[in-house]
């Protein structure tokens, strides 16, 4: 059962408080990967934290640290030993983590590690296939624009209702952004974003309906080689597993709007998701065999889904000007959606005559085979493929 805490507490006074609490919200309300349905943010909905840097959380109530768990902020000096490699690669921590001097220089090289996008990405960077030329979008919550991982990369920001002040951040946001264009971090660098804000908070679908007709105005607008091409959206507005819960019909409406105007809509929805969560070797991130699935997803799913990486490091900035990072060591389906955009803008910088649906044939295609439910990713051999499009 989802959290609705905010509904009911839409205007708190304390602003930062708010969007604190509201990433711990967000989280805590998502099922574990491993159960039958998706974990949208992070396999682990238990723990709490105040990312507030004058009330970090002490440990000595709580020492020990279980995997998976969410250690943000959190002052972890006292605990008795050092955590280690293994168990740090799986928490969900960021750079107000306090750690044992050995653990912290542990955290500091596992953050440094998971900006790589993996699986060959960063060769294909330095061939120049970075998404340049293409226009993509995104939906999520409100985020400041300067951030250097992807300031001057959001050619429009448009805000759905978050009502939030140009100053304030989210967790959310930043990250998918970050996933997605950003600079050290992104799967598609040069690609330009138009970005629309929502507040997932209101529990409603219709700010999201309304953002999706906005894309789809814009587009309408520009030129023919720099059309919006893909929407990143992730969550579900709406169906089965919808997080949603008002006006879900608006966004059926929107998505069919958006698909009928030539744009592809990536989510998380049950009935159109076609991704799932893997975990890839920090220490080999190239090596896709080593992708290992976070979550199988269903079994009846209607469409065929694809592994991406999201164990991932992210921006975060929650006040303007405060730039972090957090990494996510078992990360859900939130990050996948962003990840595989950025590849298929880096497809259709090579030949951007093909449709929505041959690019999508071919990640399936040159995906790396495995005895799951789902194939694996590979970004190199997918642009290898959509080069030889190019030679035919």
């Amino acid at each position: 059962m989802h959290s609705r805490l905010f509904d009911n507490q839409p205007h708190m006074k304390n602003k930062t408080f708010n969007i604190i609490l509201l990433a711990v919200i967000i989280l805590s309300s998502c099922t574990s990967a491993i159960t039958s349905t998706p974990s949208i943010f992070t396999t682990t909905p238990t723990a709490t934290v105040t990312v507030l840097q004058s009330e970090i959380a002490e440990s000595q109530d709580n020492p020990f640290i279980e995997p998976y768990q969410d250690v943000r902020s959190n002052d972890l000096t006292k605990l008795n030993e050092n955590l280690g490699e293994s168990l740090i690669e799986t928490l969900w921590f960021n750079e107000s983590t306090r750690w044992r001097e050995q653990d912290k220089n542990t955290a500091q090289v596992i953050l440094k590690l998971g900006m790589n996008p993996g699986l060959g990405i960063r060769a294909l960077h330095s061939e120049g296939v970075t998404g340049k030329g293409v226009t993509v979008a995104i939906i999520d919550q409100n985020i400041v624009l300067d951030h250097p991982e992807f300031l001057g990369k959001i050619v429009k920001y448009y805000d759905a209702g978050t009502n939030t002040s140009s100053h304030e951040g989210s967790m959310h946001g930043p990250a998918v952004t970050s996933l997605l264009v950003g600079e050290n971090i992104g799967t598609a660098p040069d690609a330009k974003i138009y970005y629309a804000a929502v507040p997932s908070w209101l529990d409603d679908a219709q700010y999201y309906a309304d953002a999706l007709d906005w894309i789809v105005e814009e587009n309408k607008k520009l030129p023919e080689g720099d059309k919006i091409r893909v929407v990143s959206v992730s969550t579900m507005p709406s169906g089965v597993w919808a997080l949603l819960h008002k006006n879900n019909d608006t966004w059926d409406a929107a998505y069919k709007r958006a698909s009928d105007a030539g744009i592809l809509v990536l989510d998380c929805t049950y009935e159109q998701g076609i991704t799932v969560p893997c975990t890839y070797d920090l220490h080999d991130p190239d090596n896709v065999a080593k992708c290992i699935p976070n979550w199988t997803g269903p079994t009846d799913s209607p469409h065929k889904r694809v592994n991406i990486p999201t164990s991932r490091t992210t921006v975060e900035e929650y006040i303007e000007g405060n730039f972090s990072y957090q990494f996510t060591g078992n990360g859900g389906l939130s990050w996948s959606v962003p990840y595989l955009a950025g590849v298929l803008a880096m497809g259709w910088q090579i030949n951007p005559k093909l449709t929505n649906d041959q690019l999508l044939e071919m990640i399936f295609a040159s995906a790396y085979k495995t005895d799951g439910p789902a194939d694996i990713i590979d970004p190199k051999a997918f642009i290898d493929m959509i080069k030889d499009t190019i030679k035919k």
